[in-house]
């Protein structure tokens, strides 16, 4: 039996293996290794797809937002509210640069922050807003829109989990998640809806001196060679990195589409389970499903997850420990709330394989490996 995995890049590599190769030998052959015209043609390539005026290449997910936060003019000890249910990533950067994250609390059916929780947590030091579009969803970005010109905050949106997905506006406007706030940010790591065969990231924003501040903060303080204006870093997307992303943008659409009709395949054959809680789809959002995260009731997340392990079929938990039971963030961390929700959904996620090339044979033995298991789990209670 094949083996299944998590995300599947080897047959999505296959898919588009001679274009790849192509594209790799193409900047051996041209010994273009940094900066140069691949890395600025799939910046290009990815500006016009998001509708944005601006992208900034960067080495990782991680640069981007650091590189966003590093842009703005902030001051040691000013806050920034994000999510306290995430990857580490959205609250080390803040962290890093001597700021206070704040984190507040997620709705337990979208796994995004609420302008409610959000309000809340605004001080007087609160200077911008990190939204988290986790797992391809989309907090309600119009009400936070509207929160942050009301206190005059900036919005750096996290889009490394959800790049490609609308935003669909009361109006029925739509926009790219990442071109809403001030500054967007996404990851290229390998297994996101648009990943490379290596890391890499990028920045987005409409505001032209954001942009040079933007790149000056990348490029080591610097427009010119060797006249550094400010303290910068130094966080650069090879070209090879960049010539494999500017053939896989071509097929994020399709990407997308995949993932969203294996989504739907495993929701209609799971719904009717009353232990499990499916994902749940907004009318203000098409969701790119990066992951399909459902919920365990009843205190068998850790024993389904290990049953299907036997079964050979893996799962992952996202995210085990919340931020705000970090020990990195014991003493720098502040939270105005409690954080239930938090550390509920902690002890009930479990992520299902998700990728592009997942087929319906793959998911019946998942869903039926599931099936299975709260079938013996009732068995065993009678």
């Amino acid at each position: 039996m094949e083996k299944l995995q998590m995300c599947d890049l080897h047959k999505q590599y296959l898919n588009i293996k001679d274009q790849i190769n192509r594209a790799i030998q193409s900047v051996i052959d041209d010994t273009s290794f940094i900066n140069g015209r691949y890395v600025q043609e799939f910046a290009d390539n990815l500006a016009k797809y998001m509708g944005v005026k601006h992208v900034i290449t960067c080495a990782n997910g991680t640069d981007a937002l650091q590189i966003a936060l590093m842009s703005l003019d902030l001051k040691p000890n000013d806050e920034i509210i994000c999510p306290d249910f995430t990857f580490i990533s959205s609250a080390e950067v803040i962290g890093l640069l001597k700021l206070h994250p704040v984190l507040v609390d997620v709705d337990y059916n979208s796994f995004t922050s609420t302008v409610k929780n959000i309000e809340q947590a605004i001080t007087v030091k609160t200077k911008a807003i990190i939204p988290v579009h986790l797992f391809g969803n989309s907090p309600q970005m119009e009400e936070i829109l509207s929160l942050a010109r009301k206190y005059n905050l900036y919005i750096i949106e996290d889009t490394a989990q959800a790049l490609g997905s609308d935003y669909i506006f009361s109006d029925n406007s739509t926009k790219k998640l990442g071109t809403l706030g001030n500054i967007g940010c996404t990851s290229f790591f390998p297994s996101k809806n648009l990943g490379c065969y290596g890391d890499g990231g990028a920045v987005f924003t409409d505001d032209d001196a954001l942009a040079e501040r933007i790149k000056m903060t990348a490029n080591h303080g610097c427009k010119e060679k060797y006249r550094h204006q400010i303290i910068g870093m130094n966080s650069r997307l090879d070209a090879i990195q960049a010539a494999v992303l500017n053939v896989k943008l071509k097929y994020l659409d399709q990407y997308i589409d995949a993932r969203r009709k294996a989504a739907h395949y495993y929701t209609e054959n799971l719904k009717t389970l009353p232990q499990i809680i499916t994902p749940q789809e907004y009318g203000y959002v098409k969701h790119s499903f990066h992951q399909y995260t459902i919920k365990v009731k009843d205190g068998l997340r850790d024993n389904l997850k290990e049953f299907l392990a036997l079964q050979g079929i893996p799962s992952m938990v996202y995210y085990p420990v919340p931020l705000h039971r970090q020990e990195a963030f014991r003493t720098i961390a502040r939270t105005r709330s409690d954080l239930e929700v938090s550390d509920m959904l902690a002890s009930q996620v479990l992520s299902l394989p998700m990728h592009t090339e997942l087929s319906e044979k793959e998911q019946d033995r998942i869903i039926e490996a599931i099936k299975q298991f709260f079938e013996q789990n009732q068995a065993g209670q009678n």
